[in-house]
């Protein structure tokens, strides 16, 4: 039988390796609460092993995660006793739960594995509050990146068609500003990390719905 969907593995709370340099840029572009104000809730969408959720509950902020792997929100709910956590599919949330109940979004290196981004975006804006943020984070793609991934002969390592459940969808600033924009999102700032300028392993996209 073929399997449909990637059940992702996890076995550990450490946080993942991205996170090391996706943090302080994703802290700079959430809003963040005035004081004597309570702590703004943010939702996180493809929560994987609760890891970076934590660090952004130890950073003041109310956390709930959303993730679809059993394995990850067993070992999430038990790292990560700040947050409450959520087992359901990004295409299938429970808006019961979620919706309209967040001042931000986030979904760190989830959309590039997508068949279906647009479904990200469009799930995202549900959970919000009016006013509310949304920030994707995604591997970045260029120009130079790009030329120099050829030039080194990077390519299939880069773009492995092998890896089971891996990116299936690859951003550069042009196509990300694109989706958001088509999807009625407005006030873009990017971020960069990892890595020297034009080579960065990231992008990081805040966006705010378009008020009409």
């Amino acid at each position: 039988m073929i399997r449909t969907t990637q059940e992702y593995s996890y076995t550990h709370g450490a946080p993942l390796h991205h996170h090391a340099y996706l943090l302080d840029p994703l802290l700079q572009l959430l809003p963040r609460s005035q004081p004597q104000q309570p702590s703004l809730r943010i939702l996180d969408l493809g929560c994987g092993n609760g890891s970076l959720t934590q660090q952004l509950a130890q950073a003041g902020y109310l956390m709930t995660g959303v993730e679809e792997s059993a394995s990850g929100i067993a070992v999430a709910r038990q790292c990560a006793p700040d947050c409450t956590f959520i087992q359901a599919s990004i295409y299938e949330l429970p808006d019961a739960e979620l919706a309209h109940a967040f001042d931000g979004v986030i979904a760190a290196e989830v959309i590039e594995h997508l068949l279906y981004p647009r479904a990200l975006i469009r799930a995202a804006k549900k959970c919000l509050k009016p006013g509310g943020q949304i920030v994707l984070t995604t591997p970045y793609h260029g120009y130079w990146k790009n030329l120099a991934l050829a030039l080194l002969d990077k390519g299939d390592q880069h773009f492995n068609p092998l890896w089971d459940g891996g990116h299936v969808k690859f951003f550069s600033v042009n196509t990300l500003t694109q989706i958001l924009v088509e999807e009625g999102l407005t006030d873009l700032h990017f971020k960069f990390a990892g890595r020297v300028p034009y080579f960065w392993k990231s992008m990081l996209c805040s966006s705010s719905v378009a008020t009409h």
